[in-house]
């Protein structure tokens, strides 16, 4: 039995969106106003993306689980093993780039903020979609043999 799923506050929801943006926007400033090799800002510019991606899936393989929704465990384990992988590779970027302590920081705190608001968001639309706050993009048909919704 899945445990009962709560609206999340409208504030909630504001405050995922705003972590989100601010992570991934001062993240990418930061990498624009960046004295160093594209090669450099691409690799970072990659982490941020790899990550973004790999953390919503860790939190829908995640929250899958949890409801009861069938997860193989190579994915869910692949989920894990990629957060942790990009955080790796982030902190061994980091620790061997020529940046001040405080850019390194700074990249660090960004880059966390940014996972953070991802996963947050994404629970916030399953959330409001479950709880009939959202309407999903894709909907499913109550009967497979129903025809489609005329336009």
């Amino acid at each position: 039995m899945s445990p009962p799923i709560g609206r999340p506050s409208s504030a909630f929801v504001a405050a995922s969106w705003a972590a989100l943006c601010i992570g991934s926007v001062v993240y990418l400033l930061g990498l624009w106003n960046a004295q160093m090799q594209l090669n450099e800002k691409g690799y970072y510019l990659t982490l941020l993306a790899y990550g973004l991606f790999s953390a919503i899936s860790l939190q829908k393989s995640v929250r899958d689980r949890t409801e009861g929704i069938p997860v193989s465990g190579l994915y869910y384990n692949l989920c894990w093993f990629s957060v942790a992988l990009v955080l790796f590779l982030l902190t061994v970027g980091l620790w061997n780039a020529k940046l001040a302590d405080s850019e390194k920081g700074f990249y660090a705190m960004a880059f966390l903020l940014a996972l953070f608001g991802a996963v947050a968001v994404q629970k916030n639309v399953r959330d409001l979609a479950a709880t009939g706050g959202i309407t999903p993009m894709l909907r499913r048909r109550e009967r497979p043999d129903a025809p489609p919704p005329s336009a």
